[in-house]
């Protein structure tokens, strides 16, 4: 099967921009997995026997146009061609099995972008996943994106940041799935049979992150009336800076999770605790990339002052409004971090406007990172719960628990003859509420951030113009 995949391509016919896109084999093959979304279960099995369920023969049919569409396809991405060999299988594999839980594991082995990390390479993914943020459901979804690797990101890789597993990507065209907040296309999220041991790859759409920070930077800078330093205020205008920003911005925070003193499994996929550690593990990777980003500016590197400001405004103006008020990791760490820069003058809120102290910025916020650096290196010393009271008592510093809190009471609140996983539950969904500033923003900026379901760089283009 790969000769009629790859037929006469060669590597030096990688196509051209656009050309999956429009090639009339792509909408049928988005249609087909339209068709077949619906029908599936939260696990992606299809219950025939449900209200509304296809017949055996529709399914088969509708995965029959799937395959067909991506044999036609295949021909345009010959680096592809081993995975889209294996994904055809594992569609037939999942319809001769009656459509139970899909297992796709053959065909993601055989997905290895971190292998050819190319700029402007094309791949077409098709596979049973959900998407973070997004939809919670293993659908099946298509989508056809682009590598981004430039010479200078690549070069900062191979010198300084050393993460061979990174993907930045863009999108070209998605399925619905991807038409949410989803900004990953991660291994972890695809259906299969068991984990691999490895993961070899993982995937960030900087396009859309970098549209939706404009859209929300510009609006919040409005609202708030602060006044950006040209050079700033032309990065906030223009897509291409931010997307160059935001891979960079990604590539550091990837790699920072297993990088430092961690006294815990540095993803913590494998630990139940409270969501200020992971707001915490969230804020430290983002100040590193910070941190990095003004040694980078001191060395010349063009990109390293838009990372600075996409971090701090993006982590001050959008993190904190978003999303509900449960568990909220993301928006406690952007409290954390406008309260922090707020306490020591950095940024300050009179006469309705909002003034930001340029200048000290950059050390101000490094010194935040540097009191979360010895927060983790003083926590290998400690037993987890104690760690845990030393991360609440920082975030507490800066930011006011709720009153009804049993954790802010302190241990003699709580029952220390349970296990730490069980005191947990004591925390309360929202522990650190939102503070009147951002009451008040969160009410002016909410349709602003509701409006960025599913942007990529066009929608963002479109609205600038």
């Amino acid at each position: 099967m790969t000769e009629i995949l790859v037929q006469a391509a060669t590597e030096e016919q990688v196509s051209p921009a656009g050309r999956v896109v429009e090639h009339p084999a792509w909408p049928r093959l988005k249609d087909a997995v339209e068709q077949i979304r619906p029908w599936q279960s939260k696990d992606g099995s299809i219950d025939f026997g449900a209200e509304g369920a296809p017949g055996r023969a529709d399914a088969e049919a509708a995965v029959r146009r799937v395959t067909e569409a991506v044999r036609e396809l295949s021909p345009l991405l010959p680096h592809d061609a081993a995975y889209h060999e294996a994904l055809v299988a594992d569609l037939h594999a999942w319809a001769d099995g009656g459509f139970a839980v899909p297992d796709f594991l053959d065909s993601l082995l055989a997905f290895q972008p971190a292998a050819d990390r190319r700029d402007g390479l094309q791949h077409l993914v098709v596979f049973p996943m959900y998407t973070q943020n997004g939809n919670p459901d293993r659908n099946l979804e298509a989508v056809v994106l682009r590598m981004v690797w430039p010479d200078w990101l690549a070069e900062l890789e191979r010198t300084r940041y050393d993460n061979p597993l990174f993907c930045g990507i863009t999108f070209e065209d998605f399925t619905a799935g991807y038409d949410t907040n989803s900004a990953v296309l991660f291994p972890e999220t695809i259906a299969v049979r068991q984990a691999p041991e490895r993961f070899t790859w993982g995937g960030i759409f900087c396009d859309r992150e970098a549209a939706r920070f404009r859209r929300v930077t510009a609006a919040a800078v409005d609202i708030l009336g602060l006044d950006l330093p040209e050079d700033i205020a032309a990065m906030v205008d223009d897509q291409k800076r931010c997307q160059d920003a935001f891979v960079l911005w990604d590539m550091v925070h990837d790699r920072t999770h297993s990088h430092g003193d961690l006294p815990f499994d540095p993803f913590m996929i494998k630990q139940r605790q409270p969501f200020w550690m992971y707001g915490l593990e969230e804020l430290r990777c983002d100040l590193t990339a910070f941190k990095e980003a003004v040694k980078l500016e001191a060395d010349g590197v063009p990109q390293a002052r838009d990372v600075q400001y996409a971090v701090l405004f993006d982590r001050m103006f959008r993190f904190p409004v978003t999303g509900e008020r449960v568990r909220n990791y993301d928006g406690l760490g952007g409290q954390l971090l406008f309260a922090y820069l707020h306490k020591h003058d950095v940024v300050r809120w009179t006469d309705n406007k909002l003034h930001i102290d340029w200048q000290r910025a950059p050390q101000v916020t490094n010194e935040l990172c540097a009191e979360i650096e010895k927060l983790y290196r003083d926590g290998i010393d400690r037993p987890k719960l104690v760690h845990w009271f030393a991360g609440y008592d920082l975030v507490a510093t800066y930011l006011a628990p709720h009153p009804g809190s049993t954790w802010a009471k302190g241990p003699d609140a709580l029952d220390l003859t349970q296990p730490p996983r069980k005191l947990v539950d004591d925390v309360l969904p929202d522990e650190f509420p939102l503070s009147m500033f951002y009451e008040a923003l969160s009410k002016k900026l909410k349709n602003v951030i509701a409006s960025t379901k599913g942007i990529t760089a066009d929608g963002a283009e479109r609205v600038a113009a």
